[in-house]
């Protein structure tokens, strides 16, 4: 059994719309951060950071007989992809998911995040992402995959987060927003009815 630890405005609901997408069991257990859920010991047993989200995967299991528990979002998705789809095929397909995952989680996060880096990074990496994304074409392989996910789900907060930002001169990023709002899946893990 798989169990996903979230919480509202947390990077959960990447891997809870990765796992809504491609049909995979889990439990969702959401932990209240006003009242510092994710700070008590028993959660902090799990992800010692106290940071939302973590997965428990009873399917796999250490050495020591204990399930494999992971914390940070690119991690837990890269370990969905690997486990639980057939998203990665092949090491350069491997290669290019992790690419696209660190790039979302460190360098497009970094520019959406940072006040300062969105006044001065985003229009250059907008700029560039616009000229790289096809809301036809997956980022890696020749179906939506994980890769997908991640930077989608970035580009998907963007409206949600920051509504003053003119993404008009981003049509394709644009498109590949309110392509991304309109799937089942991410309505659901995000609440978007």
């Amino acid at each position: 059994m798989l169990k996903l630890f979230g919480g509202s405005r947390t990077r959960a609901s990447m891997p809870r719309w990765y796992m809504e997408e491609k049909s995979i069991d889990y439990e969702l257990v959401e932990l209240n951060l006003e009242s510092k859920q994710h700070r008590n010991a028993e959660f902090l047993c799990i992800n010692p950071f106290g940071k939302l989200p973590a997965l428990i995967d009873d399917n796999v299991l250490l050495e020591d007989g204990s399930p494999l528990v992971l914390f940070e979002s690119g991690a837990i998705l890269l370990h969905l992809a690997e486990r639980y789809s057939n998203d990665i095929n092949t090491p350069a397909q491997r290669a290019l998911t992790s690419q696209w995952l660190l790039f979302a989680n460190a360098t497009l996060s970094i520019a959406l995040f940072v006040p300062s880096s969105r006044e001065h990074e985003f229009p250059r990496l907008m700029e560039v992402l616009n000229g790289q994304l096809d809301p036809d074409r997956p980022l890696v392989g020749d179906q939506w995959g994980v890769a997908d996910c991640a930077v989608e789900a970035h580009l998907g907060y963007l409206p949600i987060f920051f509504p003053e930002i003119d993404l008009s001169p981003y049509p394709v990023i644009q498109a590949v927003i309110e392509r991304t709002r309109l799937r089942p899946a991410y309505q659901r893990a995000m609440g978007h009815a």
